[in-house]
């Protein structure tokens, strides 16, 4: 295998769009696993009404904010942890969401994590993912462009591996996403490689309607 290469601040301190893209083929890896990216969302901070920051800053939101190269990990639908690493300019508020990957190292220790679930499916989305290399909310604010410590709680972030065909890379509309203003195709902003099994299914975000009673 050819030697890794880190990935920097400059490489986040991007249009989360653009980041976005590029992390396809990246590998991530965390507590003994490491997972090659097949699937991201980007999100654009205040201008985005998919995004946490849409509203602004916030306690919970704040390490969106800046400065890039920093992880925002949130809780939701009650049962899953989102790991997303923050992108743009320090005060841009802009992330990618890691939406789903394959395995390539720990798969003794993916195994353990994900009893009874097929391979395919260890990191076939978001809230697989962070249970696979063992994220949590713990890991918020986390700098991931810090020399590694040797220490568990360090995750790293490497360049392709193999080097990714651009002919490979869709885009679209991201998952379940819905806002002020809508989304949709309007914000066709998740992308992934073609013909990778660990790529989630698409599910159109819906508009929740506030009662009248």
């Amino acid at each position: 295998m050819a030697q890794r290469s880190a990935l920097g601040r400059g490489f986040f301190a991007r249009p989360a769009t653009v980041v976005a893209q590029e992390l396809l083929g990246c590998l991530v890896s965390h507590a003994g696993v490491t997972v090659r990216l097949t699937e991201t969302e980007a999100y654009a901070g205040e201008r985005d009404p998919g995004s946490h920051a849409f509203r602004g800053r916030t306690p919970r939101t704040a390490v969106m904010f800046g400065p890039a190269g920093f992880l925002y990990v949130y809780f939701t639908y009650g049962n899953h942890w989102c790991v997303n690493l923050v992108t743009g300019s320090d005060g841009a508020a802009e992330a990618v969401l890691l939406r789903g990957g394959a395995v390539v190292e720990g798969h003794d220790l993916a195994a353990a994590r994900r009893p009874g679930v097929r391979e395919r499916d260890w990191c076939r989305g978001p809230g697989r993912l962070t249970r696979t290399l063992d994220l949590d909310g713990r890991h918020t604010g986390l700098d991931v462009c810090r020399p590694p410590l040797g220490e568990p709680a360090d995750v790293l972030v490497w360049s392709p591996d193999p080097a990714v065909d651009p002919a490979r890379l869709r885009a679209g509309p991201r998952v379940g996403v819905s806002g002020p203003g809508g989304d949709g195709e309007a914000f066709p902003w998740r992308f992934w490689l073609a013909d990778e099994p660990t790529v989630s299914a698409y599910r159109p975000g819906t508009v929740r309607r506030r009662s009248r009673t």
